[in-house]
């Protein structure tokens, strides 16, 4: 087929001369571009620009709560440990209130016990000092034992001064004689050992 027979299927050109002349002035362009400037901006951020914002609030309040959640659960594990230990006190200060009433009935057997001449250790005496012995096994089971005060230096969370020792020779402030035992509940002091203490 020929350019000719190419060209005139097509629809015909308009021709410069058949266009209609426009009389365009300086003034009339800035008074569109005046126009258009005082049109509202056309928000042209991308839709995924939006999901990205969207994204970042909602990973920043997901965040913002676990911290939230991570708080409460370490408030509440201190809460439950405070009330376990607070729990675990009380059941020795009420453990630790009845043992002291024994400890006079031990005292007892002591005194007893030590008075008794060597040629009178029978065997009710045998049978007697074997009832202190569980005595004094059932208070070593609920975590009593002795204070070590003889030859010491003198404490005063563990002794109670009775009174001075002026005839003593040993260093000043050391125990010379123990006038009531003290003992111990675990490392609390269920009663302090009465003493002498070199001046």
């Amino acid at each position: 087929m020929s350019a000719k027979k190419r060209h005139s299927k097509r629809e015909p050109e308009i021709m410069a001369e058949d266009q209609p002349e426009i009389d365009t002035t300086q003034a009339d362009i800035e008074a569109v571009e005046e126009a258009a400037a005082e049109l509202p901006e056309v928000e042209t951020a991308p839709v995924a620009d939006s999901f990205e914002s969207r994204l970042q609030q909602a990973e920043s309040r997901a965040a913002e709560y676990l911290d939230g959640l991570q708080r409460e659960r370490a408030t509440f594990q201190n809460y439950k440990r405070r009330v376990e230990r607070e729990k675990a006190e009380q059941a020795q200060v009420i453990a630790g209130s009845v043992l002291f009433k024994l400890l006079p009935v031990l005292d007892d057997f002591n005194r007893a016990m030590s008075a008794v001449p060597a040629e009178n250790k029978t065997q009710w005496f045998e049978g007697i000092a074997l009832i202190q012995r569980k005595f004094e096994k059932f208070l070593e089971d609920q975590g009593v034992s002795e204070i070590n005060a003889l030859g010491q230096a003198f404490d005063p969370n563990f002794h109670e001064a009775i009174s001075v020792d002026t005839d003593s020779e040993a260093a000043s402030g050391t125990i010379t004689q123990v006038l009531q035992r003290g003992y111990l509940q675990g490392e609390r002091v269920l009663r302090p050992a009465m003493v002498r203490v070199a001046e």
